[in-house]
């Protein structure tokens, strides 16, 4: 500071701090010796805090408004100055604003895969990024456990240090949701909410509040990422005789708009039809060679044949051949019976009717 600067600040005492960036968290207001008068008018705007601190010791805490500053609104300074009947200008002591607004828009993001398991996939990686909003929330503590002496603070020097705070946290509280791999895209605003409720305490350990936390994505490695893009396609293409005709006319679109009409075009895309019909009758043709190897299929067991037999003018039934026998050896149907199955025309003997007749055997004709 030069001489015509420190004559000025002998006559003039204002201490205020006016922010032209849009990150910078807390500014030390740099006077000649750190030089104070008696009766300075001290500034606090909005959104601001000033701290005076004295010999590295915290004293008294200023919001927003207008002061002059004297032994009553210095009782911390006052007493630790020792002055019991006023002081005498001028006295020495740092004053540093803390900025209190909201700082937005600071990205975080998982520089190595981090490790989940899920229920339908097993292990898997997974990486996320996305964003977080902050502010001060305690300038006392932000002062004594982050800035230090540092007397111009910027949201730069904190943000590596929470956004390895966010990521070391992140994947205990994912896998403490216990949300499959699959669902977490529709899940990001609760697992945000959940997140930050979770990670707020650490952010209080430093006089910080975590006002938001934002996920805009979350990935896996590019090989599972294509093994689910293949599930997803078969998935789609439903009936294979139909995905190859289509892959085909896609091809004979694709030709078309190219503007290439050669031979060699045509002689291609046949082979391509060719080959899409044969690859579709041999995946929907059953195997010759699992057949030669299978066991035969037995024939189809066939429907037993079944009659209906008249006794005291009435139709009874239907009995298949071996019921018939046994009522043939209780005496209960006789060779002059009258049977009749599906397919017949009428009511006939049961002795005349081929099938039935074996029944009776060896059995005598009855007597006249």
């Amino acid at each position: 500071m030069g001489f015509f600067d420190k004559l000025m600040g002998e006559f003039i005492d204002v201490i205020e701090w006016i922010d032209n960036s849009d990150d910078t968290m807390v500014y030390r207001f740099e006077r000649y010796g750190n030089e104070i008068k008696n009766e300075a008018k001290l500034i606090v705007r909005e959104s601001q805090v000033a701290v005076f601190v004295n010999e590295g010791e915290i004293a008294d805490i200023f919001e927003a408004g207008i002061y002059q500053l004297n032994t009553n609104n210095l009782p911390i300074l006052t007493t630790l100055k020792h002055w019991s009947h006023g002081f005498n200008s001028p006295f020495k002591a740092e004053v540093y604003f803390f900025n209190l607004k909201q700082f937005t828009d600071i990205k975080w993001g998982t520089k190595n895969p981090i490790m989940l398991r899920d229920k339908e996939f097993g292990p898997v990686r997974i990486r996320s990024f996305g964003t977080y909003g902050i502010r001060i929330g305690d300038p006392s503590t932000f002062l004594k456990e982050i800035v230090g002496t540092d007397g111009y603070f910027t949201v730069d020097e904190v943000s590596d240090q929470l956004r390895n705070l966010i990521v070391s946290k992140f994947a205990n509280i994912v896998g403490q949701m216990n949300i499959p791999i699959l669902d977490l895209a529709a899940n990001y605003d609760k697992m945000g909410d959940f997140i930050t409720e979770k990670i707020s305490p650490d952010f209080n350990a430093y006089g910080l509040e975590l006002i938001t936390l934002l996920i805009e994505n979350i990935s896996l490695p590019p090989k599972v990422e294509e093994a689910l893009d293949k599930r997803t396609s078969m998935g789609l293409a439903g009936d294979l005789n139909d995905y190859l005709k289509y892959q085909s006319a896609e091809a004979l679109g694709n030709v078309g708009s190219g503007g290439s009409s050669t031979a060699g075009d045509a002689m291609g895309m046949g082979m391509g039809f060719a080959v899409a019909q044969q690859m579709a009758a041999n995946l929907n043709a059953p195997s010759t060679a699992t057949q030669s190897h299978s066991t035969p299929m037995p024939p189809p067991i066939l429907k037993a044949q079944t009659y209906h037999i008249a006794v005291d003018g009435q139709a009874q039934g239907p009995y298949t051949t071996i019921q018939l026998k046994e009522l043939v050896q209780r005496g209960e149907v006789s060779r002059e019976t009258l049977a009749w199955r599906e397919g017949m025309s009428g009511w006939e003997r049961v002795d005349s009717i081929k099938e039935l007749s074996s029944l009776f055997g060896n059995m005598p004709p009855p007597l006249p």
